[in-house]
């Protein structure tokens, strides 16, 4: 549902005890969006700053969660590289050496073949890029810009092993107009403008060249708020850009966890800005039950205000049963690489049961002591975990519930 993009401006709770995985599967719903749709994950408690407003942060949040594509129909010249020659020629600066006058460059197609004389700037753009023979590549015909595709796919047998990107011979004449998408990053990696981005770009004053204009653009600024108008003015823009088509709207996600640490201003923020037209998909998490909602005397269910909580689309998770503990157990072992039994697995999956204080499953003290029992078996000459290890490493390491038991039965020994 958020790929088709059928989830803007909705909401998700995720309501359920500690350890039952709520954290995990935002992080795996990022996973499996990709880069392509932003994801943005932030704490309840990162909202109290000093500097900015609650709201402003709330805000800042919600535009990083929104991705904007920009695309640009370009006149470029594209093709794999069948020649590349510099030409030299006297420094006309009366210096010794000699300088690069221009570059021949032969591009070649499925169609045909084409030879340009360039300017030696975009030759510097062609070694920046690392081009050589047989790479394919587009030159934007306006600015000169250049960008190596990747590898002619007629060279792929060249090597038994290579870490190149293959790429097929480009359709078509060389001289062509093509769709670009235009990314935002110095490096090419392929993540899409957000509104944020947007607005931190225009909000940054532009200094001058005086000394105290230069003074203050090297010490380090304060996180200054972007104001209303502003985002009102980029939204004017973006808008602009999708009705002709240039640009397309990519909501992504915005995961907020320990949602109760909000507080009543927050949550009617949030209320007004779930209304906009602009908003990407929110996914809320917490762990509480009926708790007064923060700032307020009221209690309410997970410390949410009630008419936030009508428009919540309420996912409850349950805690993890021996089966499932095992489950867990086994595949965290597979990921560090530890051999265990499976005698050791249910016995780890007996802990997990009763380590926690709350009388729930908790996974984490099981996970814990995979690694010091990893320890104990090859100190004692084996490469798989057995039960023994695991008794003498629970001796060794307490949980939550056994270190309350011994404050209650040695609480004369410490200071309260």
């Amino acid at each position: 549902m958020i790929r088709q993009k059928k989830m803007a401006g909705r909401a998700l709770l995720l309501a359920g005890p500690p350890s039952t995985g709520k954290t995990a599967l935002s992080l795996g719903i990022s996973q499996e969006l990709g880069s392509k749709v932003p994801f943005c994950p932030m704490v309840g408690s990162e909202v109290y700053s000093s500097e900015v407003k609650k709201t402003e942060v709330l805000m800042e949040n919600f535009r990083r969660a929104i991705g904007l594509r920009i695309k640009e129909t370009k006149e470029v010249y594209e093709g794999e590289v069948t020649e590349l020659s510099p030409e030299e020629s006297d420094n006309l600066t009366g210096g010794y050496g000699q300088s690069i006058s221009h570059v021949i460059i032969g591009l070649k197609t499925v169609k045909g073949t084409k030879q340009l004389k360039l300017d030696p700037t975009i030759y510097d753009a062609l070694i920046k890029e690392k081009v050589s023979v047989g790479d394919v590549i587009y030159i934007e015909a306006n600015s000169g810009a250049v960008k190596r595709v990747g590898r002619c796919d007629a060279f792929a047998t060249e090597y038994d092993l290579e870490a190149e990107e293959y790429v097929p011979i480009p359709k078509g004449e060389v001289h062509k107009k093509k769709e670009i998408v235009q990314n935002i990053s110095e490096e090419d990696i392929l993540t899409d403008v957000t509104l944020h981005d947007l607005d931190a770009a225009n909000a940054r004053p532009q200094g001058g060249q005086d000394i105290l204009s230069l003074m203050g653009q090297m010490m380090k600024p304060r996180k200054t708020e972007i104001t209303d108008k502003l985002r009102q003015e980029i939204n004017k823009v973006v808008n602009k850009y999708i009705d002709e088509g240039i640009a397309e709207l990519v909501p992504g996600v915005l995961f907020i966890d320990e949602v109760h640490m909000l507080d009543i201003e927050c949550f009617s923020y949030l209320n007004r800005a779930l209304e906009s037209t602009i908003s990407p998909i929110v996914i809320f998490a917490t762990n509480r039950g009926i708790c007064t909602v923060r700032g307020t005397d009221m209690t309410s269910p997970h410390g949410i205000p009630v008419d936030l909580l009508d428009r919540l689309v309420i996912i409850r998770t349950e805690t993890y049963g021996l089966t499932e503990m095992i489950q867990i157990l086994a595949i965290r072992a597979q990921v560090e690489e530890i051999d265990i039994d499976e005698d050791s697995l249910a016995y780890l999956g007996e802990i997990g049961q009763q380590a926690s204080l709350r009388h729930l499953a908790n996974p984490w003290h099981a996970i814990q002591l995979l690694s010091p029992a990893s320890i104990v078996a090859k100190t004692n000459g084996r490469d798989m975990i057995c039960k023994a290890d695991l008794v003498e490493v629970t001796t060794l390491y307490l949980d939550a519930k056994s270190s309350a038991r011994l404050l209650q039965e040695q609480q004369e020994r410490y200071i309260t």
